[in-house]
């Protein structure tokens, strides 16, 4: 289903430069800003698609200030307007006139009632020919006297929307009745604003009064209605315990994980041996911004190395919007060998998940650790070990409860490539219509007006004779006002010229790679680029020609460039020929279009790096920009990325025979499960598979025994010592160089392989390197391998083989096309 918002205009804003940023569910809109005006005009439409009228449309009206947007702030945020949808489709017509709302300040803020200004909207369920109709009817003083109503049913849109379902009590429908029907039009009139602010929802009261405890449905509730902007935090720095995609919705598993009630807490309890589980009520903690926490106190069982210990974790959501959820836990074990110099926390992620193809919701979870160090201790290298191997146990057992009441869906389940590809190819705009809002502005209009003006002047005018310095075929203007005249006339036929050119040099790079098929056998990449939300720019009108390049294994793909937006929508797929060795890393950069991309100016770019992503996360990924422009903006891009193996077994045997003859040695897949193993060993996707491995030394401070994996696209190196497990990989293509040094008395009689990786590359397994030279680059010293020479041979001729393709590659690839 669609809905159909039409921003008109705002009046009495107590800010100069505003715009409107609007949002149902996931989905997000903006106006265009407007400057040095307290009662600014938009007449700007959008379309949202929706799945329940149980959502709502949030008007949040901003202030523009690019300082509070180097901060990342919230300052800029003036109000917002919450309409429900469920209140349009009650309507005869499915559509809300053209109505005023007041713009309310978040309760956030010191003023909570205070009303900073009015917003005209129209909201409908039905197209925009619907829309106009119904506003052509409407006068302004229709749109005044509708406002108050409208206001107490947006401002009552929980109680509303909860009677419906027969979930709020009666003592507050009764209320909302009096309110919008026992009141005389003149005391409405007359005392709009404060029976508006007494007609606060029952959710608002609640976020105001902040009872010390509560339900946890009335919780979540509540923390739902604050609806906050705040983006989901980042992730903890220690490290993923879990990443996995469940059936059902975020709210479901936000319930099963947090309630009270909880059976799943209760069974993981049980299968850890914990006991003495007390499980506090959610209650509102005050402060500047009161948040919803708990207190949980259990009783750890004991482990090989530490005995029965009791534990405290404080839970805290940050966000909780219904659709995303995110809690902060602080662990607290003071009985742990120097507990009280270290606090654990874990982040929780819920997010909504990939729809299936059955139609079914699923949810995304992700678990993040880190450690809060209290003070300096020299134990920091062994308290950290410790936690990380004590938090990837407890998480496997975890994942297994978990999955046992909520199904984890298999691939057949999940979203099809082509009909995701096909989706997003139908959104794209015509041509007519690209043209349609370039040209539509007010320079080409006054100039195609004043050319058609002069041309029909020029018709009716009667020939004149020759004066001054005039002769036969030269016709010099006659008054200043004739010399003006043609001046702006030329000034004007050569923007628009200049406007022409520059779309025509865009449309010509349309459909450069965009629908072009992969040709062969083997890896084939393709990339469905969807959007760019918040897009920087150079130019003082906010808005830029952004184009996208692509560039993977030394192979590049283009997009069409969007006019004048920070906002593009592209929805285009873009398709890499086959490669015989699998991608690793896609480089993406954003260009500002004005003639030649090599020329450009770059707007961002960021760097996806396939190892770190499920198939899953591919297939629907924003990917945050960085360099200044794009971190100042908080750019980022919607891809839809997929790598299919076009030939499955033989793709893989042809690759290790290819390898086999470069190292001078024949190589064989391993078995399915090997490989299995490896994966979840080092969290590799599917598709990664081990060519060979090596029992050898890591050489730090002290050798350290392990074993060292070699796979397509990694090297990595595992070892467990006496519980104390180390593990890290980094790519073939992060490698600068790797050489060996001769047996001597520091390596024990044994040859040893140096691996240096470039600068600034590899920094996630910097706690295997032995040092970090002058030069900012990673040393690995691996020592102590069964056969030397075979090993040294297999991994000098990987990585050369590897190296040198892809510079091959990115010789031949040359510069972007003009």
């Amino acid at each position: 289903m669609r809905l159909y918002v039409y921003v008109l205009e705002a009046k009495n804003l107590l800010v100069k430069d505003s715009f409107v940023k609007l949002r149902v569910g996931r989905r997000k809109a903006k106006t265009r800003i407007m400057r040095n005006c307290s009662n600014p005009v938009w007449n700007e439409e959008f379309i949202f698609k929706f799945r329940d009228v149980d959502e709502e449309l949030v008007v949040s009206v901003y202030e523009h200030s690019d300082e509070s947007r180097f901060f990342h702030g919230s300052s800029g945020l003036i109000g917002r307007v919450r309409i429900p949808i469920w209140m349009v489709a009650d309507e005869d017509s499915q559509t809300l006139p053209p109505t005023w709302f007041d713009v309310r300040r978040s309760g956030t803020e010191k003023f909570i009632n205070e009303v900073a200004g009015k917003v005209l909207l129209i909201v409908s369920l039905h197209g925009k020919v619907n829309v106009l109709n119904q506003s052509s009817v409407t006068n302004a003083k229709q749109l005044e006297d509708s406002s108050a109503i409208s206001q107490d049913l947006v401002g009552s849109k929980s109680s509303s929307s909860k009677s419906i379902k027969g979930k709020f009590n009666k003592k507050s429908i009764v209320t909302r009745l009096e309110r919008l029907f026992h009141k005389s039009d003149e005391d409405t009139r007359t005392d709009n604003s404060s029976e508006l602010s007494s007609a606060m929802s029952d959710n608002e009261e609640r976020i105001d009064e902040h009872p010390s405890e509560c339900s946890f449905d009335e919780a979540i509730e509540t923390l739902q209605s604050r609806r906050s902007e705040q983006e989901m935090p980042e992730n903890l720095p220690g490290g993923v315990l879990v990443d996995q995609v469940y059936v059902g919705s975020p709210g479901d598993l936000n319930k099963l994980l947090f309630a009270p009630d909880s059976k799943f807490r209760r069974e993981l309890a049980e299968l850890q041996g914990t006991t003495n589980l007390e499980e506090g009520n959610w209650s509102w903690k005050q402060g500047d911004v009161p948040c919803l926490s708990r207190i949980v106190s259990y009783r750890k069982a004991a482990t090989k190395v530490v005995g029965a210990i009791n534990a405290t974790e404080e839970q805290t959501y940050i966000k909780g919007d219904g659709w995303e959820f995110a809690v902060f836990v602080n662990v607290s074990t003071p009985e742990v060998p120097f507990g009280n110099a270290f606090n654990v926390e874990l982040l929780y992620k819920i997010m909504p998940g990939p729809e299936l193809t059955s139609g079914e919701e699923t949810s995304h979870l992700v678990v993040t650790w880190g450690i809060n160090f209290l003070h300096s201790t020299m134990m920091k290298g062994m308290i950290e070990k410790g936690v990380r191997q004590g938090m990837e146990e407890s998480f496997v057992q975890f994942t297994n409860v978990l999955a046992q009441h909520l199904k984890v869906p298999n691939s057949a389940e999940l979203p099809n490539k082509d009909l995701v590809l096909s989706s997003s190819e139908s959104d794209r705009q015509s041509d007519f219509e690209l043209a349609r809002k370039y040209f539509w502005n007010f320079t080409v209009v006054s100039t195609v007006f004043v050319l058609l003006y002069i041309l029909a002047h020029i018709t009716l005018s009667k020939s004149k004779t020759m004066q001054g310095l005039e002769f036969t075929g030269l016709d010099l203007p006659d008054s200043l006002g004739e010399l003006v005249t043609g001046g702006i006339l030329v000034l004007q036929l050569e923007r628009v010229y200049n406007m022409v050119s520059h779309f025509i040099q865009a449309r010509l790079k349309r459909e450069g790679d965009h629908g072009v098929k992969g040709q062969g056998n083997g890896w084939i990449l393709t990339v469905a680029l969807i959007e760019g939300v918040n897009i920087s720019s150079l130019d003082s009108s906010g808005s830029s020609d952004p184009c996208v390049v692509f560039t993977c294994n030394g192979e590049k793909r283009t997009s069409s460039v969007e006019l004048q937006t920070h906002e593009p929508q592209w929805n285009e797929i873009l398709e890499f020929d086959a490669m015989k060795e699998p991608p690793s890393v896609l480089y993406v950069e954003v260009f500002d279009f004005d003639g030649p991309l090599d020329q450009a100016t770059s707007l961002g770019h960021a760097e996806i790096n396939f190892l770190k992503y499920k198939s899953t996360e591919l297939a629907d990924l924003w990917v945050p920009l960085e360099g200044k422009l794009a971190q100042s903006s908080q750019s980022k891009l919607h891809l839809r990325i997929f790598l299919d193996n076009t030939d499955g077994v033989e793709t893989m045997r042809q690759y290790l025979s290819m390898k086999g003859k470069e190292v001078g040695k024949k190589l064989h897949p391993r078995s399915p499960y090997r490989n299995s193993t490896f994966q979840k060993l080092f969290g590799l996707p599917a598709e990664e598979f081990l060519v060979s491995d090596f029992t050898c030394s890591l050489r730090r401070k002290m050798l350290l025994q392990g074993r060292l994996f070699l796979s397509a696209r990694i090297i990595g190196f595992y070892a467990n010592i006496f519980g104390q497990k180390t593990k890290f990989f980094f790519l073939w293509e992060d490698i600068e160089d790797i050489r060996v040094l001769h047996p001597s008395l520091a390596s024990l009689g044994s040859p040893s392989l140096v691996i240096i990786l470039k600068k600034g590359r590899g920094l996630e397994a910097s706690h295997g390197a032995k040092i970090q030279d002058e030069q900012g680059r990673l040393r690995f010293y691996l020592q102590s391998f069964v056969s030397f020479n075979v090993a040294s041979r297999t991994i000098m001729g990987m990585w050369r083989t590897r190296t040198s393709t892809l510079d091959q590659k990115v010789q031949a690839a040359g510069t972007p096309n003009d």
